[in-house]
């Protein structure tokens, strides 16, 4: 039988326009399962690694924590004032060494150890990493540790009779909260208290409190600029000192982070460069420095 040629011509149109419309169907559906797939299956929870690159910044400690069964070596190293002239060799006859050890007994819970040429002081300290930031479910917008740190002078005093032991001890707490920002910015604040069982003066205050900033920029994969600073807050003790302030350099090596500074406190523990910074940094009163850290791993992680 001889269809008609309109008929004929109506089945060759259906036939066309099916054909057309299957692949569109097949994409359609594709992007149906695809969807379903990512409502199944939400946003990973990241947590972000490596606001700053040591557990040191200049003078304060940073966020980070060595990490479980790794015991980080600290060598720091600063001179005198480069305003001391030439007869002390602008600062390098009056050095100031600090040694440290400081070990992660878990990925949040650092105990660590040090000893200074300043006041012949013994330092220790906990370090708790409370909050981490994180991207994705449930994320944090800061990371947030915690430091309690105490230090003993056991420099000899022309004093009758002499200082008992507990006279010689200093306390420091902080609450170091910290966002990075992007890949080359992190910033840091540390609300402070210092404890000092004893002070020779009313104006050195017992008890001091503190708020301190520190910011960390990249500028290459191996190179960063660093600042902190610490504001006292008003009393006895922020008229007769001054503010830590500090600038420098971060250079990553092969094994470790080498720190350049520049800053206007000798001392290189809380307890020091909080209540005691006496230097003008703006007059020239720059004690240049350095720091050196190495890593081990004497507990290797499962």
């Amino acid at each position: 039988m001889q269809l008609p040629c309109y008929t004929l011509f109506s089945l060759l149109g259906l036939t066309a326009a099916g054909l057309a419309w299957a692949p569109a169907a097949r994409a359609q559906t594709d992007l149906l399962h695809q969807l379903e797939r990512e409502v199944a299956e939400p946003a990973k929870r990241e947590v972000v690694a490596a606001t700053f690159k040591g557990t040191r910044i200049i003078n304060s400690q940073s966020v980070e924590t060595p990490g479980a069964g790794t015991l980080a070596f600290l060598i720091q190293h600063r001179f005198g004032t480069l305003n001391s002239g030439a007869y002390q060799f602008f600062g390098l006859d009056q050095a100031v060494l600090r040694l440290g050890l400081e070990y992660g007994l878990t990925n949040r819970l650092t105990l660590g150890l040090g000893r200074s040429s300043q006041d012949k002081t013994f330092d220790g300290f906990v370090k708790f990493r409370a909050l981490q930031q994180a991207t994705g479910v449930q994320p944090l917008p800061v990371s947030v540790t915690l430091l309690a740190s105490s230090s003993l002078t056991t420099l000899k005093f022309n004093e009758t009779p002499d200082r008992s032991l507990t006279s010689r001890v200093s306390y420091a707490y902080q609450a170091l909260i910290a966002r990075k920002f992007n890949e080359n910015l992190s910033v840091q604040l540390m609300p402070t208290l210092i404890h000092r069982n004893y002070v020779a003066t009313a104006a050195e205050q017992n008890d001091v409190y503190a708020l301190g900033g520190a910011l960390r920029q990249k500028l290459t994969k191996r190179l960063a600029l660093t600042a902190d600073y610490y504001y006292l807050l008003p009393g006895p003790t922020a008229r007769a000192f001054r503010n830590a302030l500090g600038l420098g350099v971060d250079i990553e090596t092969g094994g470790h982070v080498f720190q350049l500074h520049v800053t206007n406190s000798r001392g290189m523990t809380e307890t020091f460069f909080v209540p005691q910074t006496q230097g003008n940094f703006f007059s020239g009163d720059l004690y240049f420095g350095f720091t050196v850290a190495r890593s081990f791993t004497v507990s290797p992680q499962l």
